[in-house]
């Protein structure tokens, strides 16, 4: 096919286009078979989830004053310490937290902190300070410094759009939510017969690329797709959009499917009205998930292997407000999960409700020191690189 009638082709282009984001292909796929390691599934609380809502301060009159429809009651917190414990609904993760499967992080955030959501989470998916603007993400870049020769598909998004935190200046990551789909799509046999063109002569910059990634969807869909059959998970997932991709992901590693990096997203948690029952809902969600995901990979003999970081853009104000939700804050907590932490339980001291930052949290630990420990003790790379500068290390990953 020549190129001025590729170009012509319109809908052809405009196709290839909505294909999902791939990274580029170096035709060295094999040798990655069975050498992934160990894998870091990453979950995002889009909207701002309400940490002090999350983990309960129950012995906190600070607390409870601020909150007097909205504070979780005394009664009903699931204690983990003397002081902090779960909101009720995370009581599928009990169990985690006292077998020393859990490390919760308090007060994590970043000098300067921005309120907007989409600027606090460009933050968080780059890496970057408050006053820089990245357009590559942490773990983009980490596939940049640290994934020559990777397939397409080495960090999967189970989402319709890839996420900023995998795009990279070289290599990309891969996003799908509908493997099957997927395949279908790009096995068109119009774009399979335009694909096997790929080869001629091409001096358009875009018509290559779309040639690339035609091509490169195309074998990551097939590879994706065959994987996806080889094992059928007999753990009972929620029947939730968020227990269906966790599902996804526990069966692609079952599989021993050549990725290493695993994203998943539940939104919502932007709560300015009626908070309680709407975060109640989005939480339970969450734990009845993970503690299907992380029974299902002890099961098949991955747990250990696998570090779970889950973590959302920003906490909420610690005073309620007319409309008995929150708004926007700064400080948040975060979770790790996984067979191989060195402190288990709380990492930090409970958020000081007395010393505030004009109502708000303030920080105590840098989420990019977070980053940092995850790329240098879990993913055996360079995080200077990767970040940009050095963070003092947390010693918080076997």
């Amino acid at each position: 096919m020549k190129r001025r009638d590729f170009l012509k082709t319109s809908s052809l282009a405009t196709g290839a286009m909505m294909l999902p984001e791939f990274i580029r292909s170096t035709g060295l796929f094999d040798i990655w078979n069975d050498k992934v390691g160990k894998r870091l599934v990453v979950v995002q609380l889009s909207g701002g989830n309400d940490g002090l809502n999350t983990i309960v301060p129950f012995e906190n009159d600070i607390y409870y004053n601020a909150r007097p429809r909205l504070g979780i009651e005394k009664g009903k917190v699931i204690r983990l310490n003397d002081t902090l414990g779960f909101n009720p609904v995370l009581q599928p993760l009990e169990s985690v937290f006292k077998e020393g499967e859990m490390t919760i992080i308090n007060s994590v955030g970043y000098p300067n902190p921005d309120r907007s959501h989409f600027r606090s989470m460009d933050i968080w998916q780059t890496g970057s300070g408050s006053e820089e603007y990245w357009s590559t993400g942490w773990l983009g870049r980490f596939l940049d410094n640290e994934c020559n020769g990777c397939p397409p598909y080495y960090a999967l998004d189970v989402d319709d759009n890839l996420n900023l935190a995998l795009k990279g200046k070289e290599k990309d990551g891969f996003a799908t939510n509908n493997i099957g789909k997927l395949r279908k799509t790009s096995g068109n046999r119009f774009l399979k017969m335009v694909a096997e063109h790929h080869h001629d002569d091409h001096d358009h910059d875009n018509v290559a690329y779309l040639y690339k990634t035609m091509t490169d969807t195309q074998s990551s869909a097939d590879y994706l797709f065959e994987k996806s059959k080889v094992h059928r998970s007999t753990v009972t997932y929620p029947q939730t959009t968020f227990g269906k991709d966790l599902k996804q992901i526990s069966e692609l590693m079952t599989a021993k499917a050549n990725i290493r990096i695993y994203y998943a997203s539940l939104g919502g948690f932007d709560t300015h009205a009626g908070q309680k029952g709407k975060q109640d809902r989005l939480l339970e969600t969450y734990a009845e998930g993970m503690k299907a995901f992380i029974r299902d990979l002890k099961k098949n003999g991955l747990f250990d292997e696998t570090l779970i970081l889950t973590f959302s853009e920003f906490g909420r104000r610690v005073k309620q407000n007319a409309g008995n939700g929150t708004d926007h804050g700064t400080a948040n907590n975060l979770f790790m999960m996984g067979g191989r932490l060195k402190k288990q339980g709380f990492f930090n001291a409970a958020p000081d409700l007395s010393d505030l930052d004009n109502g708000d949290l303030k920080y105590q630990i840098d989420f990019r020191q977070i980053y940092s420990e995850v790329i240098n003790h879990w993913m055996d790379g360079d995080a200077e690189k990767v970040l940009g500068q050095r963070f003092s290390s947390l010693n918080m990953i076997g």
